[in-house]
């Protein structure tokens, strides 16, 4: 039952949350464990009370090895998601590899020794008096491994690891303990000791998908769906901390929206918008875009942002190409004799200060730079149909064919810029 129990939680972290690398080590962790205890209950046990316990015994080790490493390779990935800041050393790598090379002097020790193993190790504490040489032989690199890997687990948790997998080191460190007293308590507390480490992590391991559940829910209201793959293979904090980056910034809105809107039934109103909504969204989930804001008829959208891109350029100017197409046939559909619609799109590169900001009761994800200002500016006195374009934008497309299609226009005296600023329409071709 115990191995099944394990063979099974190891099953469900595959199956739920089968993108991430850290998930799927310790899915391993405890396929390792499952197999272990198979292998200890349904073989050796049996081989060694017959008394037949053969010479290349020493084999039935590997299981426990694998679950030792893998458990440690899991802590070990679990640091990878933390920022280098918050780790300021590498202390409990060191400690990680060290212990995982205990655990490998303990399978060499059991093909030197496998009847020692089988015989003063495997279930023998409190069954044959104190602890001889042979026991201590194998228990020490075990002891020493387990110690090490337990305090690299406690010292990764002092370093702010994601809440989600915080939940699963702590689970880890209280009942490592117990899975690992089973392999030298009698037969009879074995199972128990280990079932009830592994409902321990159980415990925690439910919290883990609680939170990441939560999560999902969250991302998906306000950011690009692929951000999902991010938060799960580097946490959230990696995916929605403050940082600088180079990106490109798509801004659209309806022409004449406010007018068409005050003379038009709200019902109307509202299904015009999901359907421009619908465009503007399938379009930006196309190049990979993320929506920053959507208020009322207009949309800003980031290329770049919170996942960069290093062509986030030219993926702006196809957003901006098929939003323009979108949004002339939806406004060609809407428009009236008396009451016109149109689109105007602004696009612009530069350095934006993106990240998560706000209370604890809500919370937002922004970004603050001249970029941001100056598409919306161009969005502004984009004319119907018309997408234009800043320079920097223009000089990132200078190896592309996209290039080509960027007409100059006069530079443009926008609010917030103290100089006329130089700009581009793109072709309709």
């Amino acid at each position: 039952m115990a191995a099944l129990l394990a063979l099974g939680m190891a099953l469900s972290f595959s199956l739920a949350d089968r993108d991430s690398s850290t998930s799927r080590m310790l899915s391993l962790f405890f396929a390792a464990v499952g197999v272990a205890i198979l292998v200890s209950s349904q073989i050796e046990i049996p081989l060694r009370e017959s008394e037949q316990y053969p010479a290349w015994g020493g084999i039935f080790a590997l299981p426990e090895v694998f679950a030792f490493l893998f458990a440690f390779e899991w802590i070990l990935r679990v640091r990878r998601t933390i920022p280098t800041r918050e780790l300021r050393t590498k202390f409990a790598d060191r400690q990680l590899r060290v212990a995982q090379a205990l655990a490998i002097v303990y399978f060499i020790l059991a093909l030197l020794f496998p009847r020692v193993r089988a015989e003063q190790f495997i279930g023998a504490l409190w069954n044959s008096g104190a602890p001889g040489f042979g026991f201590l032989l194998f228990a020490a690199p075990l002891l020493v491994s387990l110690i090490l890997g337990i305090g690299a687990g406690l010292i990764t948790l002092n370093r702010r690891p994601d809440i989600a997998e915080r939940q699963r080191l702590v689970a880890f460190s209280l009942a490592s303990p117990f899975m690992a007293s089973s392999l030298i308590l009698p037969y009879a507390l074995a199972p128990v000791l280990t079932s009830i480490g592994l409902l321990i992590f159980l415990v925690g391991g439910v919290q883990y998908h609680v939170i990441q559940g939560r999560r999902a829910q969250f991302m998906s209201r306000f950011l690009a769906p692929q951000v999902a793959d991010l938060v799960r293979e580097a946490g959230l904090k990696s995916a929605t901390r403050h940082q600088t980056l180079e990106i490109s910034v798509v801004c659209c809105d309806l022409r004449g929206f406010t007018a068409f809107s005050a003379a038009t039934d709200s019902k109307k109103v509202i299904q015009i918008l999901r359907e421009y909504y619908d465009m503007v969204g399938t379009a930006v989930a196309r190049v990979g875009g993320t929506i920053k804001d959507q208020a009322g008829d207009g949309v800003l959208v980031l290329i770049g942002a919170p996942i960069w891109s290093a062509d986030h350029a030219k993926r702006a100017i196809d957003l901006a190409r098929q939003i323009r197409e979108g949004g002339i046939a939806l406004c060609d559909k809407w428009s009236t004799a008396d009451l016109q619609l149109g689109v105007g799109v602004g696009a612009a590169t530069g350095f934006v200060t993106v990240g998560v900001i706000g209370a604890a009761s809500r919370l937002e994800y922004t970004a603050v730079g001249p970029a941001v200002n100056l598409a919306s500016r161009l969005c502004s006195e984009a004319m119907h149909g018309e997408v234009l374009v800043d320079e920097r934008c223009k000089e990132m497309l200078a190896t592309t064919d996209m290039s080509a299609g960027l007409r100059t226009r006069e530079p443009l005296r926008l609010k917030g810029f103290a100089r006329p600023v130089p700009n581009f329409v793109l072709d309709t071709a």
